[in-house]
């Protein structure tokens, strides 16, 4: 029985190795195209993931709950400031278990330039590769391709080379 149980979870393993690999093999030159995916914005309107091809796009995972958000948030709009008007955008993306109450009152308290959407079924964490651990920030390309994710706080310095490498980009 712990020969069969072995192999059984031996192979288990394997096979989530082989899907983390997989999961992860965009991070390198390779791009992937982001999901399929709706977002529904702080005034009710609606972004789908197709809409952000034509601009480099900043889809951040988040919570009000998270310090480590909350902290890089200034960041995150410094970086908006910077380079919105040479074609970035970013979507901030709140987590289910976030109160909409509570992503409401930050966004207005902190005067966020960017579009908020709370994920209130948690479908768009679960497309963008089951999200859990917050902040997640995906870079997205022009053409729609994922080109990098960051799991916590990004280096701003390494982000912002990045976004001017994609900007330059036709």
């Amino acid at each position: 029985m712990h020969t069969k149980f072995w192999k059984r979870g031996a192979a288990g393993a394997a096979l989530a190795v082989l899907a983390l690999v997989g999961a992860w093999s965009y991070l390198g030159t390779e791009r992937a195209p982001a999901p399929a995916s709706t977002f529904i914005l702080l005034d009710g309107a609606q972004q789908t993931s197709a809409q952000l091809r034509g601009k480099v796009t900043l889809v951040n995972f988040w919570a009000t709950s998270c310090t480590t958000c909350v902290a890089e948030m200034p960041q995150l709009v410094a970086t908006y400031d910077k380079y919105h008007a040479r074609g970035l955008d970013t979507l901030a993306v709140a987590m289910s278990y976030d109160p909409p109450s509570y992503v409401v009152n930050f966004a207005q308290t902190r005067k966020l330039p960017f579009k908020v959407a709370i994920d209130n079924t948690g479908a768009a964490a679960r497309a963008w590769g089951d999200v859990q651990l917050t902040p997640t920030t995906f870079v997205v390309d022009k053409r729609g391709q994922i080109v990098k994710r960051y799991v916590g706080a990004p280096d701003f310095a390494e982000l912002h080379q990045l976004i001017e490498k994609l900007l330059a980009e036709s």
